[in-house]
């Protein structure tokens, strides 16, 4: 539990004192940010519902938002999303591959968690020049009384989480010349770690960049890439191995890894990803670290316990985007479980791997688009021995994995899918699990659905 708002982490040390809450961090877990608080996409809570009753599980509140791929952020009693409006009679262009000038405005909202209602909100305006135009991508960072958004345009904020006051921004195109956007716009998960936050900017110098969490004030910067394919789309993570802390960046030419502390480069793996697209998150269980993308398929490399260093366990390629080998995710982020690796390829199959050999055991597409569809998600979610999985049309399933079989345990419709900044109605965000309850959104409202058991 975050003690972020003192007044309720007060109270509820107070009845916990006096015996009426036998176990305050029993009360409820925080998603402070992309993929949950370890940025592992394990929920750890437990009281959580097996299967849902026969109606369907309980709506807490449903409430209007904009349109916008952001999963949102849950802190103590507090919900954080962006979100981004369009001027009245203004609609996204019918065809999401456009990249055009459209006058916009994004938003972050925090919300009670109690009803939804909006606690504040801060609005800037925001020229869309990207392409699936929906609005903003990443989720909110929530720590010590702040809040960090990054808009799909670039924009950097540090908010202060109880009012909303802007404590420092910035804007990466303009303070890192760069004259465009990536082509689907600044998509990266900021990771804070320590007084850092670090985030994918792109440029000469500049694909990684760490402010201080206080001030803004840049601290170090890494890589290079290009004008065309930017910094990518992947968000970065910590991995602890070879004696030290290490930062791994996906970006589109390598694996790499990076001193967290000062952004040196520890040490680099090629890796060409075809028009930039490094957008799952990559994966670590043990000393192993796992990669896939959309056209290039996967790669697994092994960390070496003694010194900052990789090597290859294996790359598997398929021959075309529909003839695909191994695993080649996009949208969702894959899960390692034991010795298996269970992700959803790049037209919707959801599909069992061995971890040794990328070999295929199973797939299904039962849990994502119900067929073959470019681009079919479900995001996964791992809960003890089980996985909640939310799917593009806006059904939360709970099933069970195996190295023989995908085994659905029960399903409930949560949303409707939404267009037309896509090719076809989906959802396409991150939900974030706190408090007993699930949080998803579309492009035109976010739930707060119960999971407690009764």
């Amino acid at each position: 539990m975050n003690s972020r708002f003192p007044l309720r982490a007060a109270l509820l040390s107070m009845l916990s004192v006096i015996g009426l809450i036998p176990n305050i961090s029993a009360v409820a877990d925080d998603w402070p940010q992309w993929m949950g608080p370890s940025r592992d996409g394990v929920w750890r809570e437990t009281g959580i519902v097996e299967t849902f009753p026969k109606d369907g599980p309980t709506v807490r509140w449903r409430v209007q938002i904009g349109g916008g791929y952001a999963g949102p952020a849950v802190v103590g009693d507090r919900v954080f999303v962006t979100d981004k409006l369009l001027p009245e009679g203004a609609a996204n262009p019918s065809n999401p591959f456009e990249r055009g000038q459209q006058t916009a405005t994004e938003r972050v909202l925090c919300l009670s968690d109690a009803d939804g209602s909006v606690i504040w909100k801060h609005e800037y305006p925001c020229r869309y020049t990207v392409s699936y135009p929906a609005g903003p991508r990443t989720t909110p960072v929530v720590k010590d009384g702040r809040v960090y958004t990054l808009g799909s345009e670039g924009h950097l904020l540090c908010l202060d989480a109880e009012k909303g006051d802007v404590i420092w921004s910035k804007d990466f195109k303009t303070e890192y010349g760069r004259r465009t956007s990536p082509v689907w716009g600044y998509s990266a998960n900021p990771l804070l770690d320590g007084d850092r936050l670090i985030c994918l900017v792109g440029g000469e110098g500049t694909t990684v960049v760490a402010f201080h969490k206080d001030t803004g004030k840049e601290l170090w910067r890494a890589l290079d890439s290009s004008e065309r394919h930017g910094p990518g789309y992947g968000s970065p993570i910590i991995v602890e191995t070879g004696g030290q802390r290490q930062l791994i960046v996906w970006h589109p030419s390598a694996v790499s890894s990076l001193d967290p502390i000062s952004g040196k480069l520890l040490w680099n793996q090629p890796f060409d990803a075809k028009e930039g697209l490094t957008v799952a998150t990559p994966r670590i269980s043990g000393d192993k670290l796992f990669i896939s993308a959309f056209y290039d398929g996967s790669l697994l490399l092994k960390l070496d316990a003694t010194k900052p260093d990789a090597s290859v366990v294996w790359r598997r390629h398929g021959k075309s985007e529909k003839l695909t080998d191994a695993l080649h995710c996009l949208i969702s982020t894959p899960v390692i479980d034991g010795n298996h690796i269970y992700g959803v390829c790049s037209h919707g199959e959801l599909r069992c791997l061995d971890l040794a050999t990328g070999d295929r055991k199973w797939s299904t597409f039962q849990p994502t688009s119900g067929e073959s569809l470019r681009w079919g998600t479900a995001f996964i979610v791992k809960h003890e021995d089980r996985y909640f999985l939310f799917s593009e049309k806006g059904d939360l399933i709970i099933a069970r994995f195996s190295p023989t079989a995908y085994t659905e345990l029960s399903r409930a419709h949560l949303l409707e899918p939404t267009g037309p900044a896509q090719r076809r109605e989906v959802v396409w965000s991150h939900p974030a699990f706190a408090n007993r309850s699930v949080y998803a959104r579309n492009d035109k409202e976010i739930v707060s659905v119960s999971l407690a058991k009764p």
